[in-house]
């Protein structure tokens, strides 16, 4: 009875015991998650008791989720968190959405640990991305991780639940970073593989053009993507797939090729048609002249479509026969129809050289038929060189004066002096070699060749000379009815040594001269007045006096010069 009277009748003691027994266990409960009941809902509020004889309130938008309708009413169980057990007013400060988030960073952690997939609701737009709603923990999704292709409008994919993949976690910083590229790449692949197992190389089916590059076209198979490059879309040239295709478009295509480690499919259009390079050798003989459109135009030459699916190039060093160093684009212009020649074809490489010159005709041949060799032409100096001079004629060609034949007196490094370019000058065709494309031209033969001029003259001759300069160290004469002079030397004025004086000459005199050396090649001819008096004397000697005559050399040569007199008087 004693305890009964103890219990009924609790001390200060008792009571004090109760009491702190009671706020430690409401205390401990402070900063965690507790069960709650909904009490009432009013006023955009839901009034929560969670059992510590107080009760708390919560603005209802705290129990909405993106895509999902508040659903609460009295009598609801809910978790919510703990914050503070009694403010200012009494109440009890709890948190719904704290509560999700703890809720949510635990099964999250336990799903990143096991690489599985979550749920997730994209919205909201944020730089460099997007939020996303895991359940009450909001993660960040970055642009480049919303699909496998860039999206330009992602409006449909807002505030729907879909699954993720968690990239990184840290709770510590409150950051989640999600990925749908990753479920998708997963889900893709699978597919992939599956469709992959269907399809055969050389198989034709029909698909639907996704996306258009520079180097092709990625064409959907029906769940995977094949690609169409540029040189498999059609046997003629195509300069970029959206000249042929447009996306949307369906196409018929055959399987090329299927790579089984990467799962990547190679597909050709042009394979459905006959291939145009079949018999072509034949349809395109050497030699044969056909006509084309130009298509493209290259550093290097310009192609040209003679049918759908066949070109042929035309190397710049084919274009022109006189045009050296010309951009083709300066030649030809793309659309141009023009006639070419076939030079060569090779179909097992698919080329086919031609030729745009040869259709024309060769500037050397016709200069060569209307200039044969010895005719004069004129024409303008186009180029000095240190070799000769270049001068244009008709037909756009080019012929060359070497030094040599610039001038048969002076050295070719002198006369070139004489010449600038642009001048007009006369030439004598030489040479035209039609294969090497060369004009040799001469200048010094347009006078005649001086050498002509001294026929019938051969070295031991006496010749006459006209004294036409007189010069320190000998004479300058011109050979009487010729084009041709020469240069005595001093030692060849006399025999007499006292009577080799230049001085003793006169512009305009004639003297007697012995030939002593003829260089046609050189065109140079020597004389001797010195060499003529010896062999006056031993002519003299043999005819008018002997060794044992007893005549004296002055003797014999007086009789001889007395002569020589008396048949010149007689002669005039």
């Amino acid at each position: 009875m004693a305890k009964t009277a103890d219990t009924l009748n609790p001390t200060r003691a008792d009571f004090e015991a109760l009491l702190a027994e009671s706020f430690g266990t409401s205390t401990s409960a402070e900063g965690s998650v507790v069960k709650g009941r909904v009490v009432a809902v009013e006023n955009d509020f839901a009034i929560i008791d969670v059992g510590l004889k107080t009760e708390g309130r919560i603005a209802l938008k705290e129990f909405s989720q993106p895509g999902k309708d508040v659903a609460l009413k009295p009598g609801d169980d809910v978790e919510v968190y703990l914050e503070r057990i009694e403010n200012a007013l009494g109440e009890a400060v709890l948190s719904r959405d704290k509560a999700r988030r703890e809720e949510a960073w635990a099964r999250l952690e336990q799903s990143s640990a096991n690489n599985e997939r979550v749920d997730g609701v994209i919205f909201g737009r944020v730089k460099g991305g997007f939020t996303v709603d895991l359940g009450g923990a909001v993660a960040f999704l970055p642009g480049s991780q919303v699909d496998i292709r860039p999206i330009r409008d992602v409006g449909a994919l807002m505030n729907v639940t879909q699954p993720f993949q968690i990239l990184k976690m840290d709770r510590r910083r409150g950051n989640i970073v999600v990925s749908r590229r990753a479920i998708m790449e997963e889900t893709r692949a699978e597919q992939r593989s599956e469709l992959v197992q269907n399809l055969t190389e050389g198989q034709v089916v029909d698909g639907v053009v996704k996306n258009i590059t520079d180097y092709g076209a990625f064409v959907d198979l029906g769940g995977i993507d094949g690609l169409l490059h540029v040189t498999d879309i059609a046997w003629k040239r195509v300069n970029h797939p959206s000249d042929v295709l447009s996306v949307g478009q369906t196409v018929k295509v055959q399987i090329i090729r299927i790579n089984p480690e990467t799962q990547r499919i190679s597909l050709g259009m042009k394979q459905l048609d006959k291939d145009p390079w079949e018999g072509v050798a034949a349809k395109y003989p050497i030699g044969a002249k056909v006509k084309g459109r130009v298509t493209n135009i290259t550093d290097y030459g310009a192609f040209v479509e003679l049918e759908d699916g066949i070109e042929g190039l035309v190397h710049v060093s084919e274009m022109s026969w006189t045009k050296k160093n010309v951009h083709p684009g300066k030649i030809l212009s793309t659309s141009e129809e023009i006639q070419v020649q076939v030079l060569e074809v090779d179909p097992s490489k698919r080329r086919i050289s031609l030729g745009l010159k040869q259709v024309q005709q060769n500037p050397w041949e016709s200069f060569s038929e209307k200039h044969p060799t010895g005719s004069l032409v004129e024409g303008e100096i186009k180029n000095i060189t240190e070799f000769g001079l270049f001068v244009g004629l008709d037909g756009d060609v080019d012929g060359m004066v070497h030094l040599s034949d610039l001038d048969w007196k002076r050295s070719g490094e002198d006369a070139i002096k004489d010449y600038k370019k642009g001048d007009h000058v006369r030439a004598q065709v030489l040479d035209v070699d039609i294969e090497k494309e060369r004009i040799s031209l001469g200048i010094k033969q347009v006078g005649g060749d001086p050498m002509e001029s001294l026929a019938g003259v051969k070295k031991g001759d006496t010749v006459t000379c006209e004294v036409v300069g007189v010069e320190e160290h000998g004479l300058n004469v011109k050979i009487a009815g010729s084009e041709m002079t020469a240069f005595i030397k001093r030692a060849d004025l006399a025999r007499d040594r006292s009577e080799q004086r230049p001085e003793r000459f006169a512009v305009g005199e004639k003297v007697d001269a012995k030939v002593t050396q003829i260089d046609s090649k050189a065109r140079r001819i020597t004389v001797s007045i010195k060499a003529l008096e010896i062999a006056d004397e031993k002519a003299a000697v043999a005819q008018y006096g002997s060794s044992d005559s007893g005549a004296s050399l002055g003797d014999i040569l007086g009789a001889a010069l007395n002569k020589a007199k008396k048949d010149a008087e007689s002669k005039n």
